[in-house]
């Protein structure tokens, strides 16, 4: 049974959201399946309004792999560059899902991003998504992106911060380049799902345990590797030596717990770590900028982070 919403959420809108989704939730996730799943994404990205005009927007493919990604600049070369990983469960969300929202932090934090449109479950399974977004960041990080980029940033959005977090553990552990920082946005760091708040909040906040358990299970078929550092961040012996890092958590949200404690772990292991869990806000309040002024503030505080660690990395 769902929490009780005692007090209004961060606004009116989001407490009329979530007052929503109680009416009617809609069937789960493992019901709908990935085909209809990405169906219904794209006709509510269609649906929502264009994000803001950028001065250089191109598609790409990036190196010998041939992973599709899009460019998005807000200023005609070089800069600082921010890699993004979309959020979905690895199964839904691509370039158009999030077009909105980069187009919104390379404005706002005055970054290019390099939206990587990695493989997705079930059809590729792990670690399928995780060499993509490796490569992804090496190709940067060496040069490839047109007009230059640097210093190199990883940033993602729920299962996307499971990808940034997991190529960061790849890159330190084969030699790098490491990214000069990591963001990570309610991310998944456990596939177990075992923290208290996958319960707590498992129903009635937006985003489902079940729909998550599903997309792990969807992304890593086997459940004995579901507890391996290789999928879930957050069982890794050691995290030190990893990129400066970022974390932000959403208070109504399953993954709040796992998020927070890979923070406090990433702190424990000495690497520098802005954390913080925004109050009254729901998983995936990025892209809930039109729905929410509360989610559209939310993630401006997110672009301005961005922004800060940008000069810090500059710099350091």
């Amino acid at each position: 049974m769902a929490e009780l919403i005692d007090a209004p959420l961060a606004d009116a809108e989001l407490t009329a959201f979530v007052r929503a989704v109680r009416r009617d939730p809609g069937p789960p996730a493992r019901v709908v399946g990935a085909a209809e799943l990405r169906r219904a994404q794209r006709l509510r990205a269609e649906a929502r309004p264009p994000g803001p005009e950028i001065a250089h927007v191109e598609d790409l493919t990036v190196g010998s792999a041939g992973v599709g990604a899009r460019l998005y600049r807000p200023s005609a070369t070089g800069g600082p560059l921010v890699v993004f990983l979309h959020g979905g469960m690895w199964t839904i969300g691509d370039l158009e899902s999030h077009d909105r929202a980069c187009r919104r932090l390379a404005l706002g934090a005055g970054t290019a991003v390099l939206s990587v449109d990695f493989r997705r479950a079930p059809e590729h399974p792990w670690p399928a998504a995780v060499d993509d977004c490796v490569h992804a960041i090496r190709w940067a990080a060496a040069g490839g992106v047109p007009g230059g980029a640097g210093p190199v940033v990883v940033m993602g959005d729920s299962s996307g911060g499971n990808l940034a977090a997991l190529a960061c553990l790849r890159l330190r552990d084969e030699g790098g380049p490491l990214p000069a920082a990591q963001v990570l946005l309610y991310p998944n760091t456990d596939l177990t799902l075992s923290c208290p708040s996958t319960r707590s909040k498992g129903t009635g906040w937006g985003l489902t345990t079940d729909d998550v358990a599903w997309g792990a299970e969807q992304w890593v078929p086997d459940p004995s590797r579901r507890a391996d550092p290789e999928v879930s961040p957050l069982h890794a012996v050691d995290l030190g030596g990893l990129p400066p890092a970022l974390v932000v958590t959403a208070e109504h949200d399953p993954l709040r717990d796992e998020g927070d404690a890979y923070a406090a772990r990433l702190a424990a292991a000495g690497v520098p770590v802005r954390h913080r869990c925004e109050a009254g806000t729901v998983h995936g309040f990025l892209t809930l900028d039109t729905l929410s002024p509360a989610a559209a503030a939310a993630g401006e505080r997110v672009f301005a982070d961005v922004t800060d660690l940008l000069d810090d990395v500059r710099f350091r």
